[in-house]
């Protein structure tokens, strides 16, 4: 009944003591949806079966229900509870505390006309210094009406407990975390104690199928039916195409139907909400609190993307990066999420296609996948002249290859998840380093290396299994000496380094790859159709100028622009509408900061624009465009006119938007600071935006946008 999260937040009535801040702990859960093969009438029937106590749940001591009541035609009933739990916390405590049990209150509504069960449940023990509250919801499979979904929220917000306050949240956490686990398995028992009671199937509601007095039970006045079928049949839908049941073909086909339909419905999701099979077949197993860390953040790029959201798998990836740590995981996803959208990342795979040059020298591909499924990459960089390919290519056309072949590995695990019918996220790396010597030590190849590395570590993270370093030669040290501190931590543990023909004995290749697909240039028996690599020709370099062209050109192919936005200083776009039904529209990336985004229209064009020096900002060398055109002289209602209303947009939101010009001339879109509102003492700010406006950063913001003008009848 207790719910928490590993995700702590600060709620809005933090106290403000000085310049002291002192937080109240808030911690949230949400579950995914859990689903019970069962009709909702026998999922109950089990329910009903925890209480007054339930020996499964040893800390679940007593319940006695307060008030019950059902209304007239005997389709809801609502029933309050007062529930004893025995708290697992040391007597220390509990003696500090001054109580043995902690009591909440229950809420109960059953329709069962609609098939809903709502339960809210909240303390009633240390209610002013501590606040649970718990929804839960069970409802009927929206694809199956013989199955049952079930869906729980819940939060904990410690304002203080006699100094204990990080132990309370220590002990919550931890009891609810195995208790969540077990709630599945409870109903479960039950269900199977009804079915050796031969109870497999109990009727729905009709009108009549009630009594209109109040019973003492939800279920007593249900009748059992007699010596029913130990199995209940489960009704699958048939899709609306599907032929008809009297047809030969049909007869034939229906078994295999039916198991397709199956698979649909145990494989498919809504698109707003995440099922608990789903994950598991999908994700992999996850704890309750990290399944609700995926579940929030996925709400929360819903609300602020306008539903264009990374897929699961991704998102996992980087909560995994940052230990589930909802706040962390949200910035460092966000950050990516622009770079991909600015380099349009997301199309590489379509657009890109790799020199001649590279095809030839590049000496890495991919082979086969290793003993559990992961795609295989193999690379062999000793045989690649890495100063040739950054002579003839330049340093960004291989980071864009490189980019491509992690574009591919996300690609490759999702058809080995399918193939192999397990979670498979990340792949395997071999580098064979046979022929590594200093040449491969060139500074701007090793610059290069740096900065794809960088590049990879920001925006793939957790993708890498597991790599093999195999050959390393004398100078290996030396390479690894310059590269590791730019490797993650975590990343580093992932690398297992073997010299000279150490990787073909008893813990090398064989441990990791199947023996039948280890490359030939490896003595293995496979062969493997990666490039052997040589030396580029020197008529293939490219002079500098050439390069850091072509470098310009790569990177600024984006449609998307830039701006900072200070306080006091907004960013300002000015465009010129010389037909009156056009349509303007705008799609932009909160980087950092928040910001107000506003719509002038003027009749009149502004001065020139102008760059704000930021002196007055203490700001030598902004980055990012920032321009004025909006002139101080000017008054609002006589000079220009604001056309839509001030939308405040905060920091990881992606806005897009459009406006429909009712006149001629100038409009001027308009990205300002958003100011905190005055602080009060009823109406007291967030601790965050306490701690930002000690932050000289906090007085900067950066966006990224692009806008675009169309007709009418384009738009539409």
């Amino acid at each position: 009944m207790l719910s928490y999260s590993t995700q702590r937040t600060y709620c809005d009535d933090a106290r403000v003591v000085g310049v002291t801040v002192i937080p109240t702990m808030v911690q949230k859960y949400q579950s995914p949806v859990r689903v019970y093969k069962y009709p909702f009438e026998l999922v109950m029937a089990a329910y009903e079966r925890r209480f007054p106590t339930c020996h499964l749940i040893p800390m679940f001591v007593a319940s006695d229900v307060v008030e019950e009541e059902t209304n007239e035609d005997g389709s809801t009933t609502r029933v309050q509870r007062r529930c004893a739990l025995d708290v697992d916390a040391p007597r220390l405590l509990k003696r500090i505390a001054g109580v043995d049990y902690v009591y909440f209150i229950q809420n109960n509504t059953l329709n069962r006309k609609e098939r809903t069960l709502h339960i809210e449940s909240h303390n009633d023990t240390f209610s002013n210094r501590v606040i649970i509250h718990e929804t839960c919801c069970y409802s009927v499979h929206p694809e199956n009406d013989a199955w049952t979904c079930f869906e729980q929220t819940a939060s904990l917000d410690i304002k203080s407990f006699f100094g204990f306050e990080s132990n309370v949240e220590k002990i919550a956490m931890k009891q609810y975390a195995s208790s969540i686990k077990k709630g599945k398995e409870i109903i479960e028992f039950y269900l199977k104690e009804l079915e050796d009671e031969r109870i497999t199937q109990l009727p729905r509601w009709t009108p009549s199928s009630l009594p209109v007095s109040r019973p003492t039970s939800l279920f007593t006045s249900l009748p059992v039916p007699p010596k029913p079928a130990i199995t209940f049949p489960i009704s699958i839908p048939l899709p609306i195409n599907a032929k008809d049941s009297n047809s030969q073909d049909d007869t034939q086909d229906s078994s295999t139907l039916q198991a397709d339909v199956l698979m649909e419905i145990l494989t498919g999701t809504p698109e707003d909400k995440l099922d608990a099979d789903y994950i598991k077949r999908y994700l992999g197993d996850l704890t309750p609190l990290q399944e609700s860390c995926l579940i929030r953040l996925r709400k929360w790029l819903q609300e602020t993307h306008k539903g264009k959201i990374p897929k699961d798998e991704h998102i996992l990836r980087f909560l995994r990066a940052r230990d589930f740590n909802m706040d962390k995981a949200r910035e460092f996803l966000c950050q990516s999420l622009t770079w991909r959208k600015q380099h349009q990342v997301d199309y590489l795979l379509e657009t890109w296609s790799s020199p001649q040059v590279l095809q030839d020298f590049y000496t890495g591909g991919w082979h086969h996948h290793d003993k559990d499924g992961r795609p295989l990459y193999v690379l062999r960089l000793g045989q690649m002249d890495t100063k040739g390919l950054v002579r003839a290519l330049g340093e960004e056309s291989l980071l864009r290859h490189v980019l491509s072949i992690n574009e591919e590995g996300l690609r490759r695990c999702e058809e080995n998840t399918k193939v192999f019918g397990r979670p498979i996220s990340c792949w395997t790396c071999l580098v064979d380093l046979e022929g590594l010597n200093m040449r491969h030590l060139w500074r701007p190849g090793v610059k290069a290396l740096l900065r794809i590395i960088e590049v990879v570590e920001a925006n793939y993270p957790e993708t890498l299994d597991r790599l093999l370093i195999l050959r390393a030669p004398r100078v290996f040290p030396v390479l690894w000496t310059l590269v590791s501190p730019f490797i993650d931590e975590n990343t580093r543990k992932k690398f297992l380094i073997y010299a000279g023909n150490d990787y073909q004995g008893p813990g090398g290749l064989v441990d990791y790859i199947d023996k039948e697909i280890i490359p030939d240039f490896l003595a293995g028996e496979c062969m493997c159709e990666v490039p052997e690599g040589g030396l580029v020709p020197k008529s293939m370099y490219r002079t500098t100028e050439e390069l850091e062209t072509e470098d310009v050109c790569l990177w600024t192919e984006s449609i998307y622009q830039s701006a900072s936005v200070f306080k006091g200083a907004p960013h300002e776009l000015l465009i010129e509408i010389i037909d009156a039904s056009s349509v303007i529209t705008w799609d932009f990336d909160m980087c950092k900061g928040d910001v107000v985004f506003n719509i002038y229209h003027s009749k009149r064009a502004p001065a020139p624009p102008r760059k704000d020096p930021l002196g007055a900002h203490g700001i030598t060398s902004p980055v990012g465009n920032n321009v004025q055109l909006i002139d101080k002289s000017w008054v609002l209602g006589q000079d220009f006119s604001m056309v839509e209303s001030p939308l405040t947009c905060r920091e990881g939101e992606s806005v897009q938007g459009s406006h429909i010009t009712r006149w001629p001339g100038f409009y001027i879109l308009q990205w300002k600071f958003h100011n905190m509102p005055a602080c009060s003492a009823i109406n007291l700010p967030r601790v965050d935006d306490v701690l930002a406006t000690l932050q000289v950063c906090s007085h900067k913001c950066k966006v990224m946008f692009y806008t675009e003008v169309l007709g009418s009848e384009d738009f539409r």
